[in-house]
């Protein structure tokens, strides 16, 4: 049936304390790690080409709830089930550590189980495969957008608290274990989108031509609102933007005010963060700049609006670095590269998530030898 080597080795797991800032920041290269760690954690593993972990197992009759649970597992990992039997993962150093893992666990409810590295099936391709995968995460994405549709059907007001919230995160669940993003993915992203829209639009935008070699000013020990709506400005509103710190906006009143306990200027308003702020006046309909304005709100926030939990740590290297007596310039400086960083991560996931959709799988046989 296939052509496979066993892969029995111990895995290596780096652990990361929640001690706090002084644990991540003890200098420059601690912290790059940490920040290299948190935009890699953000990103679906790329499976390894032309290998494929396979699981098989059985467990006594009598265990009747581990089976459950090991099938809760499976389908928390992502894995599809084959025809002739056995659940199969794409290669990622992730999904080896997780089935092992889980394989163990069987070994320790009295069964037997066995991971493997498959190189070929005989009577499954490479791309009948990853077809089995977009078509799994398809039905998921399908069931979230159909109660995304429930609520857009609803004004805004009507609309249960925290419900899309809740969407929201399920869909991120399926994201991390989507190998092979198919058109099902970019369709619930668009729902969502709609369901982030303002029900009116009303007001005239801000014209950028008035904003630009302007001088910028916020509070001193800049956050995660402050250094990402710096980001934002520099990258898409004012390129020659310079940056001032201080409390009071009139004593530098040629200086325009953002994140500031001001009327004036660009600051929190409704529900939103200032970077949100900036990107509804300003128009940028970005899509990685959605996705981190998501990030963002939740991180500045903390409502859970958008289940987005990859913000609090780049905000804890930020209080880390200001807590190390970091001055304000550099401290918002090393901030925007984080930012630019995440903004490089998020272009390249999308470029990932535009590869073209794969044929449908053949009818199945009804005899196997």
């Amino acid at each position: 049936m296939f052509s496979t080597d066993y892969y029995n080795s111990k895995s290596l797991l780096l652990y990361f304390s929640p001690a706090g800032p002084s644990f991540f920041l003890a200098n420059f290269s601690v912290a790059s790690l940490c920040y290299r760690y948190i935009i890699l954690a953000m990103s679906v593993p790329k499976p390894r080409p032309g290998t494929w972990f396979l699981l098989l197992f059985s467990l006594p009759a009598s265990r009747a709830t581990q089976r459950v649970e090991v099938w809760r597992k499976l389908q928390r990992y992502g894995a599809v089930a084959l025809p002739s039997g056995g659940h199969v993962l794409p290669d990622t150093a992730e999904n080896q550590e997780r089935l092992e893992w889980l394989a163990a666990a069987i070994r320790s409810y009295k069964g037997s189980a066995s991971v493997m590295r498959v190189g070929a099936f005989d009577d499954l391709s490479d791309k009948d495969l990853q077809q089995f995968f977009v078509e799994a995460r398809s039905r998921d994405y399908q069931e979230v957008a159909r109660e995304v549709r429930k609520l857009l059907s609803l004004r805004a007001a009507r609309r249960p608290a925290g419900h899309l919230s809740r969407l929201r995160r399920r869909f991120q669940e399926i994201e991390a274990i989507d190998f092979f993003s198919g058109p099902a993915h970019s369709q619930l992203e668009a729902l969502f989108a709609k369901a982030a829209e303002p029900e009116e639009q009303t007001g005239n935008r801000t014209d950028s031509k008035k904003y630009g070699n302007r001088v910028w000013m916020t509070r001193s020990r800049p956050g995660i609102d402050r250094v990402s709506s710096a980001w934002l400005i520099r990258r898409f509103i004012d390129p020659k933007a310079r940056f001032v710190f201080g409390d009071d906006p009139a004593r530098k009143p040629e200086a325009i005010p953002f994140d500031m306990f001001v009327p004036q200027g660009f600051g929190h308003r409704g529900d939103n963060c200032t970077f949100e702020t900036l990107c509804r006046e300003f128009t940028i309909r970005d899509k990685r700049v959605k996705k981190i304005a998501e990030i963002i709100h939740d991180a500045d926030l903390g409502d859970e609006k958008f289940g987005r939990q990859e913000g609090t740590g780049l905000d804890q290297i930020l209080r880390g670095w200001a807590s190390q007596g970091v001055e304000d310039a550099e401290l918002l400086r090393r901030g925007m590269d984080l930012i630019e960083g995440l903004y490089v991560v998020r272009e390249q996931s999308l470029s990932d998530s535009k590869a073209p959709a794969r044929r449908r799988l053949p009818s199945k046989k009804k005899n196997r030898s």
